[in-house]
């Protein structure tokens, strides 16, 4: 805890009430704003160097002061800003976010009693007679946390997913307190863009406190996998489930960063790898819905006799597309593989990135960076730095530094004086992107995705 105080394992209750945590988010924005204003005030005389030097730590110090604030409100509030730090970056100041990902560590459970009257008023007392439920959680989160329980009948496990008392009613009224904080402590770019920005979040919100829903995203994706046995998807079991309980099948499995997994065979690495990859290219060709979330913690790896398994859990992050959206995302995909800018660029332009009146050398700067960012999944390999293919010309992601390379390619570029703040919706695949490239890295797959990405082209073409 930033505060040097012993942080608690389990709290007896979090604080729902509106007007309460508006009151402490609004004072906390005020203060921060005034702060900030006298830091600039005071710098307005010293050299441009010392004086932004001195605005971002000013613009750190209370960005740190207000994550304590909503860290220790709790709840939907805590979530709000992990997922603005997730994906806030075109919104908020580096310092902002960087303090916005240290709330990923001030989630506690509550203790059992709150929590088995949750259970009780959900499912009731001959439901839960049926289980036996283990008071201890085995996760926690910021919206709810999770109990192993064991179906007396059978003695299957269970998971049971409790949602937080009261955090669904406050999700409104937190996520507007929040966007206050940040404007009166003058830490966000207001606009149209931000409240259209704030508005997806608040849908995702809903999304995620509705486990009727995700329950049902869980089933859907369970069977669209079924036939693929590299993946394995919980098993839902409706009977113990209601909009704020989910029960699923216990489902064991290694973290993808633990040592055991990191140091599976290469073969082993690179088919878990190109299943993340092909999820991700099921999930944009063919179902238009995606996982947005990519936080490790929703998937575990598992060895059996039968190979190598991904287990996908929390389906409450998956969002549907509008074919509208989906149709020029997957066309500049396509456009990219074949090296096509002009397709690349009226796809990019009817997607709002861009504007046809742009200079034509800003256009196709844009076009390019597309077409670099697809490297891992292109057939062609001029310019590739040494260190990005193995001895078997196998591209390895890992060592590749693309990220770094685009980063810098798209800092000397013209571009940035023109690019838009992007689609609302692209925001967040975006960071799903990243996230599987991400995965990709850490498992320090190596594997050529030219074939991959051409056998979803084709068969989306057919359709």
């Amino acid at each position: 805890m930033s505060d040097g105080k012993q942080q608690r394992s389990s709290v007896d209750r979090i604080k729902t009430g509106s007007f309460e945590r508006r009151l402490s988010l609004t004072k906390a924005g005020l203060l921060a704003g005034t702060r900030l204003a006298s830091s600039m005030a005071a710098n307005l005389f010293s050299g441009k160097e010392a004086r932004e030097q001195k605005h971002r730590q000013a613009l750190s110090r209370e960005a740190r002061f207000l994550v304590d604030q909503l860290g220790e409100l709790k709840g939907s509030v805590v979530k709000i800003g992990q997922v603005m730090a997730l994906y806030g970056e075109h919104f908020l100041p580096v310092e902002v976010t960087e303090a916005l990902h240290t709330l990923e560590d001030r989630t506690v459970a509550l203790e059992w009693p709150v929590i088995r009257e949750v259970l009780v008023a959900q499912l009731g007392e001959a439901r839960l007679d049926q289980l036996d439920i283990d008071p201890t959680p085995i996760g926690a989160a910021s919206l709810g946390q999770v109990h192993r329980a064991r179906r007396k009948l059978d003695g299957r496990e269970l998971c049971l997913k409790i949602q937080y008392p009261g955090v669904g009613a406050a999700i409104d009224s937190d996520i507007d307190a929040v966007a206050s904080l940040l404007k009166l402590a003058r830490l966000v770019r207001v606009g149209p863009a931000f409240d259209e920005w704030l508005d997806e979040v608040r849908h995702m919100m809903h999304r995620e406190v509705n486990y009727t829903l995700e329950l049902e995203t869980t089933q859907r994706f369970g069977d669209m996998l079924r036939a693929d046995s590299r993946y394995i998807v919980p098993e839902v079991f409706p009977e113990f489930s209601t909009r704020q309980v989910m029960a699923t099948s216990y489902e064991p499995g290694l973290s993808v960063t633990d040592p055991e997994v990191l140091s599976l065979p290469q073969p082993d690495r690179n088919g878990l790898a190109i299943a993340a990859l092909e999820l991700f290219l099921h999930e944009l060709f063919d179902w238009a819905e995606l996982q947005t979330d990519p936080n490790f913690g929703n998937y575990r790896v598992r060895k059996t006799d039968a190979g190598i398994k991904l287990i996908l859990l929390d389906f409450g992050a998956v969002q549907k597309y509008p074919a509208q959206f989906i149709k020029p995302v997957c066309g500049m995909i396509r456009a990219s593989f074949e090296r096509d800018l002009p397709q690349v660029i009226d796809d990019a332009i009817q997607l709002k990135f861009m504007k046809r009146e742009w200079p034509e050398s800003v256009l196709r700067e844009f076009g390019e960076v597309c077409v670099a960012v697809l490297e891992p999944l292109a057939r062609e390999r001029e310019g590739l730095p040494e260190t990005a293919l193995n001895a078997l010309g196998q591209y390895r992601w890992k060592h590749s530094d693309l990220p770094t390379r685009i980063a810098k390619r798209a800092a000397r570029s013209a571009f940035n004086r023109y690019f838009q703040i992007p689609p609302k919706e692209f925001v967040f695949l975006n960071r799903k992107l990243v996230g599987v490239y991400t995965f990709i890295s850490v498992l320090d797959a190596e594997f050529n995705g030219a074939p991959i990405l051409e056998r979803f082209l084709r068969r989306s073409a057919k359709d």
